[in-house]
């Protein structure tokens, strides 16, 4: 793959190299073939949205990741599927599986051979910018995907929103300030991300989840992500209203060692160890 651009901020390069790809794989399978299979799937998917519900607690979106632009390699030894039954081992609420391919490494066949392996709802965390990943998404297993709403109009969101419904999918909506989540509200989405990493910079802060969770209507599912490492972050974005967070490096990083995944585990309930209650 030759194509990666240099110029722009790293999300232009992504969404740049991601049409890219997409053209690609359009002239391989057709979109409306891809829509007939997708639609054609009778089982439905798990429900991600009723899975992050812990009582009195976060539920935890596990992230099974290679690498970020901001980090490089974050795993050397990637095992996806070994990684993806850690989690399970030690009841995540549901697993996010990467699958951009040329800034995170990810794959569309871990998510695949993921899914085949593991019973919690898997999100397929990508960028999505055309309805044909909607339909690939369903087919590979997923029970749910990532809306970026710094990536899109709102008459996409609302697009994609209703197509990925239609298909018994969820849809976790990114924001990032206070204007996407205006917008993201005015889309009427019921589970909202709240990246405390800004796309920007890629600098981190917790102080966003703080912000922008109060404003959010009750009646909505909360999920803090990026930065989430220690258990007073956990309990912190508790504290700010959080119903969930997701978590990636912290549990990648967990597992990189001669114990492998013994570790995640043990990661996992270390993270919880400072919850109120």
């Amino acid at each position: 793959m030759t194509h990666i651009t240099t110029t722009g901020t790293i999300l232009d390069r992504i969404v740049d190299q991601k049409r890219f790809r997409l053209d690609q794989r359009q002239n391989t399978i057709a979109f409306e073939q891809l829509r007939r299979d997708a639609e054609a799937l009778t089982q439905q998917p798990s429900d991600f949205a009723a899975a992050l519900i812990k009582p009195k607690s976060l539920g935890l979106i596990a992230e099974i990741k290679q690498a970020s632009p901001s980090k490089g390699i974050i795993a050397p030894d990637f095992r996806p599927v070994e990684q993806a039954m850690a989690y399970a081992a030690a009841n995540v609420q549901a697993i996010s599986v990467l699958t951009e391919e040329d800034f995170f490494l990810g794959s569309d066949e871990h998510l695949r051979a993921i899914h085949a392996a593991v019973p919690q709802p898997i999100l397929r965390k990508d960028f999505t910018i055309d309805a044909y990943q909607i339909y690939e998404a369903r087919l590979l297993g997923a029970s749910a995907i990532l809306l970026i709403v710094a990536l899109l109009s709102n008459p996409q969101i609302r697009e994609f929103y209703a197509q990925t419904k239609s298909l018994g999918l969820s849809v976790l909506v990114e924001v990032h300030t206070m204007e996407e989540l205006m917008r993201a509200l005015d889309c009427g989405v019921h589970i909202i991300g709240i990246n405390n990493r800004d796309l920007k910079s890629f600098q981190v802060d917790l102080g966003t989840t703080e912000r922008l969770a109060g404003v959010i209507p009750q009646d909505r599912i909360v999920v803090a992500e990026s930065g989430i490492v220690t258990p007073r972050d956990m309990a912190r974005v508790y504290r700010a209203g959080a119903h969930a967070v997701l978590v990636g490096e912290t549990l990648m990083r967990a597992s990189d060692s001669a114990t492998a995944f013994d570790q995640v585990g043990s990661t996992i309930l270390n993270l919880y160890s400072e919850m109120p209650g």
